[in-house]
């Protein structure tokens, strides 16, 4: 039996095992007899928009970070980044299915995107549900929140490229998750198993699919402390993969009005999209020679204020490294990213961004998007 087969064979017993458990226990929701008389379906609809004023500070390299060696190329504009609605049908006391879509990517080819989570969801207590359709697979801190409440200027490098390898932002699958003690250690997991090739796909591209698993430990709850663990194997066109990372929280509120929200992340998985672009005579036998490793770390000051039209400001600085594929072809990049934010209704109902992004490659490579720049951004955003 192969190392993989081995790895698999644990993966599923670990899965079987924690949703037994979580099965047999029972369901408090039973005893609930105001439940009853709620008519259903209850609909309930939200929505966010997001629009950006983009600077390019560095000569020949346009806001999309493209280098132009002939100097053209556009270093300001203003964009729609989204135009999010969302339904949430809850349909009984245990099921509920939610509709997601970002109207701003019609601007865009449509095909394989405005729709991002299309989902049922059944929940038979705390401790177990289960997620069917297209959802966002547990496997890191970024997946826990949306990106209305993001405490940087959008979701890290990290995140987009493990996004792109499956295993991370929309897929499509099914997922168990749940929460639980382990004796006074506060437990979460979540599951999941997807087709691992992106959102709004006819079919899965192959017939392999991608194992994922997340579990949260929280360590100290007087500073919301939290450890996540996170690791996946899967196959891709016959090959073996595979994804791991770690990541720590914390939110310590010093007095009512100053918190500080801390973020550390490091992740490595194999580049299977890089893999199989090279011409299948030049390609090694074994994927992980291709591999990429990221790390951030997003501290997060905020000030409560709460006059009367200004709610709050925060301060925030990501550092991110991410290099796609440190064995064979190393070319890091470094990001570094200073944002002020101005909350002007409770919950980041409305704010106002302001920051710059400084990106930093080891080789620049001219007429592509590994090169430095430097980009200001001013955002704007409401919740609804």
């Amino acid at each position: 039996m192969t190392s993989f087969q081995l790895k698999k064979g644990l993966f599923l017993c670990i899965v079987f095992f924690t949703v037994n458990i979580n099965a047999q226990t029972s369901d408090s929701a039973d005893s609930k007899k105001n439940q009853d008389d709620v008519k259903y379906p209850v609909l309930q609809v939200k929505g966010l928009f997001q629009a950006r004023y983009l600077v390019g500070t560095t000569k020949n390299v346009d806001v999309n970070g493209l280098h132009h060696d002939d100097g053209s190329g556009t270093d300001n504009s203003f964009i729609v980044k989204y135009m999010r609605v969302q339904m949430r049908a809850q349909i009984s006391k245990r099921t509920e299915v939610v509709a997601l879509a970002n109207l701003a990517d019609f601007k865009n080819d449509p095909k394989s995107r405005v729709l991002e989570n299309a989902y049922l969801k059944y929940t038979f207590n705390p401790k177990l549900a289960f997620t069917v359709g297209q959802f966002r697979p547990l496997f890191g801190i970024e997946e826990t929140y949306p990106i209305d409440i993001i405490k940087s200027l959008d979701w890290s490098n990290q995140y987009t490229e493990f996004g792109k390898l499956g295993w991370t932002s929309f897929q499509i699958g099914l997922a168990a998750t749940g929460q639980l003690k382990l004796g006074k250690i506060p437990f979460q997991y979540a599951v999941s198993l997807v087709n691992g090739n992106g959102k709004n796909q006819i079919s899965d591209n192959d017939n392999g699919k991608q194992y994922s698993t997340r579990l949260v430990f929280g360590l100290a709850e007087k500073y919301n402390l939290n450890l996540g663990l996170n690791g996946g194997i899967g196959e891709v066109f016959s090959k073996k993969i595979y994804a791991a990372g770690i990541d720590v929280s914390s939110l310590i509120q010093f007095n009512p009005k100053w918190s500080l929200d801390m973020q550390l992340e490091a992740k490595q998985a194999t580049n299977h999209l890089l893999y199989f672009a090279v011409a299948p005579e030049l390609r090694p036998s074994n994927p992980d020679e291709y591999l990429t490793r990221g790390i951030y770390f997003l501290p997060n000051i905020r000030y409560e204020i709460n006059h009367r039209n200004l709610s709050a400001f925060e301060l925030s600085c990501r550092y991110e490294y991410l290099d796609s594929n440190f064995r064979l072809n190393s070319n890091p990049r470094q990001t570094t990213t200073p944002m002020l934010g101005l909350e002007f209704l409770k919950n980041y109902g409305a704010r106002i961004q302001l920051g710059m992004q400084f990106d930093r490659y080891k080789h620049q490579i001219d007429n592509t998007t590994q090169h430095n720049n430097n980009l200001f951004i001013v955002q704007v955003q409401s919740r609804f």
